[in-house]
């Protein structure tokens, strides 16, 4: 279903009226509030020392999400073989080798659920946005295509299709849809080891804590998302440091609260770029309107 004029206008007064109301609003309203995880906040625990690289999670990922494989590249038109996270992989398992410390590991990309998320932030018409039990979910009918957060992510994570005239994002959802029917994410429905397990935050961090304390040999110390960038939904257990597996140390401030600072510096509360917005938008509902009047023809 696409979304009507009238309500893209609607949506951009608001944040317009949203936007000029914070730039009036006392200098204390800037002040910024630490988001803490829900009680009912979901997500996943990847364990490295756990995971053979297999990639069923991989194909149960496109399974799960009627997407299709990634047959570019190496794998000429043979298999599924995606380079990284693209339109067409929410999910990948990646290999990390020192040749020269013999060091290596597998490790699992997707997005991150963060508990205070960059890309809701950066998104000015709310396509990206914290729904029930923490997911960051993506509602294609209000998105005009700025990519905004795929600059925001600190993970850079949302990957656009620029395959389509009327690009969406794309990026994990821990499955909702799935969840919302009392099933399992796809990946973690698969994993034959149980490198990857879905489950409550709170519980999924004493899981991990307790896999720490009963093997310390086998762990770094430290749980990965527990408060990096204010904490995430997806957490790592690894044998190996975290920053060569490709999860940088960004510390426990929360991304937003740099991203919040600095739109407020430059923008006064977004008044400025409203307008700009409003024009994607409706250059977005026009050519997504188009590309569906000809997917109709084509099927007919």
């Amino acid at each position: 279903m696409g979304i009507s004029r009238r309500f893209a206008l609607k949506s951009v007064a608001t944040a317009a009226g949203t936007a000029l109301a914070r730039a009036i609003a006392p200098a204390k309203a800037d002040a910024y509030e630490r988001v803490e995880p829900a009680d009912d906040a979901v997500g996943m625990l990847y364990d490295t020392t756990k995971c053979i690289g297999c990639k069923s999670c991989m194909t149960a990922c496109n399974e799960a999400n009627n997407l299709p494989y990634d047959t570019r590249g190496e794998s000429a038109g043979r298999w599924h073989m995606p380079f990284d996270l693209n339109e067409y992989c929410k999910n990948i398992i990646k290999l990390y080798k020192d040749d020269e410390t013999g060091e290596q590991s597998f490790v699992k990309r997707q997005c991150m659920h963060c508990v205070d998320p960059a890309c809701t932030t950066a998104c000015m018409l709310g396509a990206l946005y914290k729904a029930e039990h923490g997911i960051v979910r993506y509602n294609a009918d209000l998105c005009v295509g700025c990519r905004y957060c795929e600059m925001a992510c600190p993970f850079n994570i949302p990957k656009f299709e620029w395959e389509s005239r009327a690009g969406k994002i794309v990026k994990c959802e821990l499955c909702a849809h799935l969840v919302a029917e009392g099933k399992l994410p796809g990946c973690c429905e698969v994993c034959p080891t149980g490198a990857v397990i879905y489950g409550n935050r709170a519980e999924l961090l004493a899981e991990a804590h307790r896999r720490i304390e009963a093997e310390p040999d086998r762990y770094v110390p430290h749980v990965y998302g527990e408060t990096e960038a204010g904490g995430t939904q997806v957490l790592y257990l690894a044998h190996l440091d975290f920053e060569k597996l490709g999860l940088p140390d960004y510390g426990d401030r929360p991304v937003p609260q740099t991203v919040k600072t600095i739109q407020h510096g430059i923008y006064q509360g977004f008044v400025a770029p409203v307008g700009l917005y409003a024009m994607l938008a409706a250059v977005m509902m026009r050519n997504r309107r188009q590309q569906s009047e000809e997917d109709t023809k084509d099927e007919g």
